[in-house]
């Protein structure tokens, strides 16, 4: 037993081990949130589960804007594939040239992200209702921006450090 447990901690610190996002810094083109994500923007994607079968798809219609106090908010409209409907509205905020934080109603507590180049990381935790429960599942979500057009987005989900499932989607201007 005493094996299995040193087995599993060793598991969960290396999957902590993180990826240097200062070696983006010069690809272009450059990724702002604010820039990309005011205005109307539509994104395409699809659910996984850990094996890697697919579980759903979605579009997803976002219309983001800048208010009054410089926060960058974003309604998204879902449209799944089983025909369910959902609305997540996300409030974003820059601390930096490459930080930035944001709120929605199921995330717990607040996501934070860390920019550079063309290339962003989100990490947060979801209530995600799965069947008749809910989950906190963690959330960290790569975004690319491949031109000034086209962001893809993969999130690797998972629920006390083991994957549970993976989202990517594509986002076009």
């Amino acid at each position: 037993m005493k094996s299995l447990y040193s087995l599993l901690i060793l598991i969960v610190l290396s999957s902590c081990s993180g990826i240097d996002l200062q070696q983006y810094e010069s690809n272009t083109p450059q990724l702002d949130l604010f820039e990309y994500f005011t205005g109307p923007t539509t994104g395409y994607g699809i659910v996984q589960n850990r094996s890697g079968e697919l579980t759903r798809q979605f579009t997803v219609d976002i219309a983001g804007e800048v208010n009054d106090r410089g926060e960058l908010v974003l309604t998204e409209d879902f449209d799944w594939s089983d025909g369910e409907k959902s609305q997540r509205i996300w409030i974003l905020t820059r601390a930096d040239q490459h930080s930035y934080s944001g709120t929605a109603e199921d995330v717990i507590g607040r996501a934070d992200g860390i920019a550079y180049g063309n290339v962003l990381n989100w990490q947060y935790v979801v209530n995600l209702t799965v069947d008749d429960s809910t989950w906190k599942i963690h959330f960290d979500d790569w975004m690319f921006l491949v031109s000034e057009q086209l962001l893809i987005n993969k999130a690797i989900l998972t629920k006390f450090g083991f994957k549970v499932g993976e989202v990517t989607i594509v986002f076009q201007k």
